[in-house]
């Protein structure tokens, strides 16, 4: 698979933009600042990115989209949405220090936002019988837990934590 080179140069920007974010508080980076951390110019930034929260929304939905391009099932019982789930945990803890650095910049509300999105986008696709409701539940309750998982450097037994969140929405 050959990846275009405008992909590149948004790996660049999104590096860069967490490499600074590691460093310095957000609010304190400019575009600039990612621009020339990226080696690129401020109007290649533009042409890929309005802003720095679109960079952050990018890296999501590169995440989103290679994390479900490597799932080989349809989920159909109990025991297929729980490897789903590992996944998803796996994937999460694979990519903490982003997370790490959103929450400490009191961004993480972009990563509810861009899961509500995300839910509400699947489900109307996969579902569009069920409640409108349901994908905000499933959202929110991925948020909540990664979010305290995180807090505890993900130190929690993914196996475990992806059975006790499924066996909430089978309520057993």
């Amino acid at each position: 698979m050959q990846v275009a080179p405008e992909e590149y140069t948004r790996h660049y920007i999104v590096t860069a933009l967490f490499k600074l974010m590691n460093a310095y508080e957000y609010e304190r980076i400019s575009i600039k600042d990612i621009a020339e951390k990226a080696g690129v110019g401020r109007a290649t930034f533009y042409r890929y990115f309005k802003s720095k929260e679109d960079v952050i929304i990018y890296y999501f939905e590169r995440h989103t989209h290679e994390f479900i391009f490597g799932q080989h099932i349809y989920p159909r019982c109990k025991e297929d949405y729980i490897k789903v789930v590992t996944d998803v945990l796996n994937t999460f803890k694979a990519n903490k220090e982003p997370f790490k650095l959103l929450k400490r910049a009191h961004l993480s509300d972009l990563y509810l936002d861009f899961l509500n999105k995300s839910f509400a986008r699947a489900f109307e696709d996969d579902h569009p019988d069920e409640s409108p409701y349901l994908p905000y539940i499933y959202a929110g309750m991925l948020y909540n837990v990664s979010m305290k998982w995180l807090e505890d450097d993900c130190a929690e037994d993914i196996p475990s934590l992806a059975s006790l969140i499924i066996s909430a929405i089978y309520n057993k």
